[in-house]
């Protein structure tokens, strides 16, 4: 089903921020973030289908492409006539580049944290498909019912069948190959932050896939891993921020016009 497209927002209106969770992780992720740019800045962080506290819903299509589509259409539903900035961290960073091209011209820039790749290496994303369905089939489910575990919660309630879909379509050679072309079409400024630290996804990988847009910023934080907006969220913050700023997308601030809660699974797109 296409996207419908209303007319953009006015030049001035600071634009909303739209956080993506990677994969078997939720909106709680960017709990720390919220923290540091609100209530200068309105983010939206969605629980992707399957993920958090929104269900998969039956015949979801559980590949980049589908959560693609499933996110330009939550966006535009909560965005209205606002303009967008996609955040994506790790693989919610290829499902932001899968949304970018139903956007058109609400999507005003991309900020990629702990995202790269593009590079398929058969040997490598074989562990990582094996060592994900082993996670996925041992889990310890019980434990998510027990007090105290909500940090560790979604990982261990993950939809079964998103999670298997998303690690098997993330991984196979099409997708990693598509991404370096997904970014070139970039028509929007786009921000990657690289952690100096991080073993889940290299600097070098970051770096890599950047080049490939041709207005894009790379940052790294020397002392990050691959989870940046908790180990140091003021820092994190005061990069995007930056960035934004530079790119003239300050905008009039947030005001009134930031969403009721920044945590949310809309029914409407989850059904």
């Amino acid at each position: 089903m296409p996207i419908p497209t209303v007319p953009g927002a006015a030049p001035g209106d600071r634009p909303l921020l739209v956080a993506l969770h990677g994969w078997l992780l939720s909106s709680r992720l960017w709990q720390p973030l919220v923290r540091e740019m609100e209530p200068r800045w309105s983010l939206w962080c969605p629980d992707l289908p399957g993920f958090g506290s929104c269900p998969r819903p039956r015949g979801f299509q559980a590949s980049l492409a589908g959560y693609g589509r499933w996110l330009a259409q939550a966006v535009i539903e909560e965005a209205g006539e606002r303009p967008v900035v996609l955040l994506g961290h790790s693989l919610g960073g290829s499902i932001a580049l899968h949304a970018a091209p139903h956007l058109q011209d609400r999507l005003r820039g991309v900020v990629q944290v702990a995202a790269g790749g593009g590079v398929y290496q058969p040997r490598a994303f074989a562990r990582v498909r094996q060592g994900g369905a082993a996670f996925l089939r041992w889990r310890p489910g019980w434990l998510a019912e027990l007090p105290g575990t909500e940090a560790i919660r979604s990982p261990l309630t993950a939809d079964l069948r998103a999670a298997r879909g998303l690690l098997a379509c993330s991984t196979n050679r099409g997708a990693v190959r598509q991404l370096p072309g997904l970014v070139h079409a970039l028509t929007v400024p786009s921000l990657w932050i690289a952690g100096g630290r991080d073993t889940v996804m290299e600097a070098r990988y970051v770096r890599h896939l950047a080049g490939y847009s041709p207005l894009h910023q790379l940052e790294l934080l020397a002392e990050a891993g691959h989870l940046p907006m908790h180990q140091m969220p003021d820092r994190l913050a005061a990069v995007i921020e930056g960035w934004l700023e530079s790119e003239g997308l300050a905008g009039t601030p947030a005001g009134d016009q930031s969403v009721a809660s920044p945590f949310s699974c809309r029914s409407a797109s989850c059904a």
